[in-house]
C-alpha cells in the first residue's frame, strides 16, 4: 500500500501516511550531519523535522495505528535534546552577530567568560545528543516507523473523506489557541469588554514580562502546535487561510523573540553571577529594547485576535476548505 504516492491524497489516512513518510525521512536525512556536528544548519533541520514528526504522529492518532515505540513520549524526548542543543547554538550565534559587535570593547572583553562557559555547556549538551541517537528508543523509533511506511496500518477513522473531518481536526486546537490566557497579558476588562493597555513605557513592559513572561511563553508553544497543524492541509484552504496561517507564524515568531531575549538575560546573569546591568550595562540595554520592541510589534496583532470578528472569521474560514479539491 503506498498511498503517499497518489496523484490526488482524499482519506484522513492518506494525510497521515504523507506526513509521517515526510517528516520522518527529513529526519533521516540530517542525522548523520548531527552525529558529526558538522553543520548548525543540519541539527536545526533535523530538530525541525521532529517536531513535525511529532505532531503528525499525535494529531494523526486518531486515524494510525502504530506500535508502542512510536509515541508522543519517545518522540517528544528526541525533540527536545535536539531542541537543547539547538538553543545554544542560536543564543550563541545572536550573542556574536546581533549584540557584541555593538558594545564597547571592555563589555566585549567581560563576554567572553560567557562565551567559554557556552562552548563548556555545548560540549555536554553534544553527548547528550550523540548518545540520544545510538540509544535504543531512537533505534526503535525509526525501525517502527521503517515498518509501518512499508505495511501501514489505520484506525477505523482514517476511512473518512479527508473533507468529513478536516474541520473537526483543526477547530478544537484554534479554540485553545484563541482562548489562551496569555492574549490577556497587558489587558483590562472594561464593562465586560477587554482593552489593550497601550503606550507603556519599557520599564512598565519589563515588570510585566517579568511577571507574565512565562504566560506568553506558553501562547507562543500554542501559536507553534497550530501552525504546525495548519502547515499538515495548506494545500486544501485558500488565500484567507493562507492569511491566517501567516498570521499565526508571526505571533510565534514575535513572541519567541521576546521570550529569546528574556532567555539570553537570565542565562548571562547564571554565568556572571550578577546582574547584567552590573558588568554589562550596554547589552542589558538593548536587551531590553529588544523586547520593547516585540511588545510592540505584538500588540497589533494580539487587538486583532482579541476581537469577535476575527475570531469569527477565522472558524468560519476553517470549516469552509476549497471545493473541487477535495472528493
Amino acid at each position: 500500500m503506498k498511498l503517499a504516492t497518489q496523484t490526488t491524497v482524499k482519506t484522513l489516512g492518506d494525510y497521515a501516511y504523507q506526513a509521517i513518510e515526510k517528516h520522518f525521512k527529513k529526519t533521516l536525512k540530517w542525522e548523520k550531519s548531527v552525529k558529526k556536528d558538522e553543520d548548525p544548519e543540519a541539527l536545526h533541520q533535523m530538530r525541525v523535522g521532529m517536531r513535525r514528526l511529532r505532531t503528525a504522529v499525535t494529531r494523526f492518532g486518531l486515524a494510525v495505528d502504530v506500535s508502542k515505540p512510536v509515541s508522543d513520549k519517545n518522540i517528544g524526548k528526541i525533540a527536545r535534546r535536539l531542541g537543547n542543543l539547538r538553543d545554544l547554538d542560536v543564543l550563541k550565534e545572536s550573542l556574536e552577530n546581533n549584540y557584541k559587535p555593538n558594545l564597547p570593547r571592555k563589555e566585549q572583553e567581560s563576554l567572553q567568560t560567557a562565551f567559554t562557559a557556552l562552548a563548556k555547556q555545548r560540549e555536554d549538551v553534544l553527548s547528550s545528543v550523540q548518545k540520544t541517537l545510538k540509544d535504543e528508543s531512537y533505534k526503535s523509533l525509526k525501525d517502527a516507523l521503517d515498518k509501518w511506511l512499508e505495511k501501514p496500518s489505520y484506525q477505523p477513522l482514517a476511512s473518512f473523506s479527508i473533507q468529513q473531518v478536516l474541520p473537526d481536526l483543526l477547530l478544537p486546537e484554534v479554540s485553545n489557541l484563541l482562548l489562551h490566557p496569555g492574549w490577556l497579558v497587558g489587558t483590562e476588562f472594561v464593562d465586560s469588554e477587554v482593552k489593550i493597555q497601550k503606550n507603556w513605557e519599557p520599564e512598565k513592559i519589563e515588570k510585566q514580562l517579568t511577571i507574565e513572561g512565562g504566560i506568553l511563553h506558553s501562547l507562543r508553544k500554542e501559536a507553534k502546535r497550530v501552525r504546525y497543524q495548519m502547515e499538515l492541509f495548506s494545500d486544501l484552504y485558500g488565500e484567507s487561510y493562507a492569511a491566517y496561517l501567516t498570521e499565526v507564524k508571526n505571533i510565534q515568531e514575535i513572541l519567541g523573540t521576546m521570550q529569546d531575549s528574556a532567555v539570553l538575560t537570565d542565562w548571562l546573569s547564571d554565568v556572571l553571577k550578577s546582574e547584567i546591568q552590573t558588568q554589562l550595562p550596554t547589552l542589558a540595554k538593548l536587551l531590553t529594547e529588544n523586547r520593547y520592541q516585540s511588545w510592540k510589534q505584538w500588540q497589533p496583532l494580539q487587538e486583532r485576535y482579541l476581537k469577535v470578528e476575527t475570531k469569527h472569521s477565522f472558524h468560519l474560514t476553517i470549516l469552509h476548505p476549497l471545493s473541487g479539491v477535495i472528493n
